[in-house]
């Protein structure tokens, strides 16, 4: 039974049920959220008050936007001959920050993980296939996760665009610049050999 008033109990509550927060961390931000001054903690519940009634699924791509198209898709500047697959929005993100890709995005929204009930109908494979069909793209990237399921959902993605006059493609793998072999494990390595170039 917790000891602390009943909106602070209730508060530690929601916050303990968030991903990677625990009791005690849940109790340490509810106490902050009490220290600091209350416009402050209001702005806080404002800003998740807003993400929950003003942000969608982008209609083209499914990235997350507070318009019809994200920013990316409204953009004429990126390059409409290049789409890069991707499993989640936040992996947008990461390849965003790396400036290096310019081309448009489709967010499938999961991987298929057959063990955790997730199969291709419960992602946005559908609208994939209608965007290449529809689409000028000559080059499809698969970014999905190197894990089990992300290259299970790469093969099953290749296979449904097959029929299509596009090059596939999947982000490299393997040792990355200014790391040392010995400190590589036994999978990174198996990539890098899989994936070699010619010089």
């Amino acid at each position: 039974m917790s000891s602390h008033a009943g909106a602070v109990s209730q508060l530690v509550d929601r916050l303990s049920q968030l991903p990677g927060i625990g009791r005690k961390s849940a109790e340490r931000l509810a106490f902050h959220l009490l220290r600091v001054r209350e416009d402050e903690a209001l702005a806080l519940a404002d800003a998740i008050r807003r993400v929950r009634t003003d942000v969608r699924y982008c209609a083209d791509c499914y990235n997350l936007s507070e318009k019809e198209l994200c920013q990316i898709c409204a953009d004429p500047k990126r390059d409409q001959s290049r789409l890069c697959v991707v499993e989640q929005p936040r992996d947008l993100l990461s390849l965003e920050a790396s400036g290096a890709y310019k081309g448009l995005y489709h967010v499938l929204l999961g991987r298929i993980a057959p063990l955790d009930g997730v199969t291709p109908d419960q992602l946005t494979i559908d609208a994939l296939v209608d965007r290449v069909r529809t689409g000028n793209f000559s080059e499809i990237i698969m970014a999905t996760n190197p894990t089990v399921e992300g290259d299970g959902t790469s093969l099953y993605l290749s296979n449904q665009l097959a029929e299509f006059p596009v090059e596939i493609t999947r982000l490299a793998r393997g040792i990355t610049a200014g790391s040392v072999l010995e400190y590589a494990n036994r999978e990174i390595i198996a990539d890098a050999l899989t994936g070699r170039q010619k010089l």
